[in-house]
C-alpha cells in the first residue's frame, strides 16, 4: 500500500478522491434508470416482467414472482453448509436484542391547567427490503434490513430480489428472508423492482419505504422515486478507516484494512498512524495477505485506487483526518482505544481494540451494518428502529389553558399577515 505523509495538502486530495466514489457522480446512468422507472409506472407487471427477462434472463409472470412456501421448503433443503440456519439464528437474535433497546414509546404531558402536549409513535404500515441477488447475495444483510424493522412493529415487510435465469432465489436469502419473518418475498431486482415498490404494481404492493443495498441502477432508482416513498439512504462502495498507534499489531491492521478492499474496486481503506515503523510493517503485510486471498483482483484495484496509509505527526492530527473523512467503519487500535473513541465525532460504526474487528459488525455483535458512507456519517446514522416509526405530535388544550396565551397567538399571527389565523383564536374568546 502506498504510504503518504500526513498534511493539509494531502488530506484535500484524499477527500476530493474518496468523494468520486459517491453515487451522486453516476448521472450517466440516471437517464437508463428514469426510462425503466417510467416504464413501470406507467405499464406495471407486463414492464416489470420484460426487465426481468431482459436483465436477468428469467421467465417470471404474474403466477410465478412470489415465492411459495414450497420454493422456501426447497431452500433449506438445498443448504450446502447445514449450519448456516443455527448461525443465521444466533445472529438474529444478537440483532434482536440490540434493536429492542433503540424502541420509542408514545409519551403524553398534562398540566393542571387541561393543556395536554405529547408525541404518538406509529409504525410504518408496508416497508420493501431490496437484497442484491446473483453472486452478491447477502443473508446478512437481509437480517440488518428486516430485523429493526420487526423490533419496530412494521405491519407488513414485502422483499425484492432479482432471480437467476432459472426464476429461482439464492437459497442462503431465502433463508435468511424467512428466518427473519419477511411477509411476502418477489422475484424481481434491479431499477424494476424499486419502481414497482414505489409505485405500485398488480403484483407488487406500494410501499411506505424502500431500504436496502444495491448496485448503482437501484442506487439511482431509490433517489428517483424518493417522495414517492421514504428511502434509507443512498449507499455508496464501502469503506473502512483504521486509527492506529504504535501499539497496534501490523498483521491485524492490514486483515482488517482488507476486509473491506475485497467488496468492491471502488472500496476505500484507510490506515492513520502516528508509527512509521507500523506503517511499514502494515503495507508488508498486505501484499502478503493479497497474494493469498481469493479477491485477489479486486482487492488489489480498490488499494490501488483508494487505499492509504497516513502517517500523521501527532494523534491529534489523526484525529482530525478520522473526523473529516467520517468513515463508514472506524477501527480504533490504540493503547486507550476507549479514551481516543470519546473525541470522534463522524463514523458510521466505531470498533474499539483489536479483537473488535469490522466483520464481527457485519454478521453477528448486533449493531446494524448499514452505515452512511461517503462522509455522509457527519450527519447521518445506522440504519435502526427510528427508520421504520414515524411521530405525530398531540396538542390539546382547554379553554382555561388557551385563555392566557390567545392575545399573544394572535398577535403573532397577525405579524405574519395571517388573520385567518388570528381569528380562528379570536372567535373562541367573543
Amino acid at each position: 500500500m502506498r504510504i503518504v505523509e500526513l498534511n493539509e495538502n494531502s488530506k484535500k486530495n484524499i477527500l476530493e478522491d474518496l468523494l468520486k466514489r459517491s453515487p451522486n457522480n453516476y448521472d450517466q446512468f440516471a437517464d437508463s434508470v428514469n426510462e425503466i422507472l417510467t416504464e413501470v409506472k406507467k405499464n406495471g407487471d407486463d414492464a416489470l416482467f420484460a426487465y426481468t427477462k431482459k436483465f436477468d434472463g428469467a421467465d417470471i409472470d404474474a403466477s410465478n414472482i412470489l415465492v411459495t412456501e414450497e420454493e422456501i421448503k426447497e431452500a433449506y433443503d438445498s443448504l450446502e453448509n447445514k449450519e448456516l440456519v443455527d448461525i443465521i439464528r444466533k445472529s438474529l437474535n444478537n440483532i434482536e436484542v440490540y434493536h429492542e433497546k433503540q424502541k420509542q414509546y408514545s409519551w403524553f404531558d398534562s398540566k393542571t391547567d387541561g393543556s395536554l402536549l405529547g408525541q404518538k409513535v406509529t409504525p410504518l404500515e408496508r416497508v420493501g427490503v431490496y437484497v442484491p441477488g446473483g453472486k452478491a447475495a447477502y443473508p446478512s444483510s437481509v437480517l440488518m434490513n428486516v430485523i429493526p424493522a420487526k423490533v419496530a412493529g412494521v405491519d407488513e415487510i414485502i422483499m425484492v430480489t432479482p432471480p437467476g435465469k432459472d426464476g429461482k432465489i439464492n437459497p442462503n436469502t431465502l433463508v435468511a428472508a424467512n428466518e427473519a419473518g419477511v411477509d411476502k418475498i418477489y422475484k424481481v431486482g434491479g431499477a424494476q423492482a424499486v419502481g414497482a415498490m414505489a409505485y405500485g404494481t398488480a403484483s407488487i404492493p406500494k410501499v411506505d419505504k424502500i431500504v436496502g443495498p444495491g448496485n448503482i441502477y437501484v442506487a439511482l432508482a431509490k433517489k428517483a422515486v424518493f417522495g414517492y416513498v421514504s428511502i434509507d439512504s443512498i449507499a455508496g462502495p464501502s469503506e473502512i478507516l483504521v486509527i492506529a498507534d504504535e501499539s497496534a499489531n501490523p498483521k491485524y491492521v492490514a486483515a482488517d484494512l482488507l476486509s473491506q478492499a475485497e467488496h468492491d474496486e471502488l472500496a476505500s481503506a484507510i490506515l492513520v498512524t502516528t508509527s512509521m515503523e507500523l506503517a511499514d510493517e502494515v503495507s508488508k503485510w498486505v501484499d502478503k495477505f493479497v497474494a493469498e486471498l481469493s479477491r485477489t483482483e479486486i482487492i488489489q484495484k480498490s488499494l490501488d485506487n483508494y487505499g492509504y496509509i497516513l502517517v500523521a505527526d501527532t494523534m491529534d492530527d489523526v484525529i482530525d483526518a478520522a473526523n473529516e473523512i467520517a468513515s463508514e467503519h472506524l477501527e480504533i487500535l490504540t493503547k486507550n482505544p476507549f479514551d481516543t473513541m470519546t473525541r470522534i465525532r463522524n463514523a458510521g460504526a466505531i470498533f474499539l481494540g483489536e479483537y473488535s474487528s469490522e466483520p464481527l459488525g457485519d454478521y453477528f455483535a448486533g449493531p446494524n451494518h448499514v452505515l452512511p458512507t461517503n462522509g455522509t456519517a457527519k450527519f447521518f446514522s445506522p440504519l435502526s428502529v427510528d427508520d421504520f416509526i414515524k411521530k405525530s405530535s398531540i396538542i390539546s388544550f382547554s379553554r382555561e389553558a388557551l385563555q392566557p396565551v390567545s392575545e399573544d397567538i394572535q398577535k403573532f399571527a397577525k405579524a405574519e399577515g395571517l388573520t385567518a389565523h388570528a381569528n380562528s383564536i379570536k372567535v373562541r374568546f367573543e
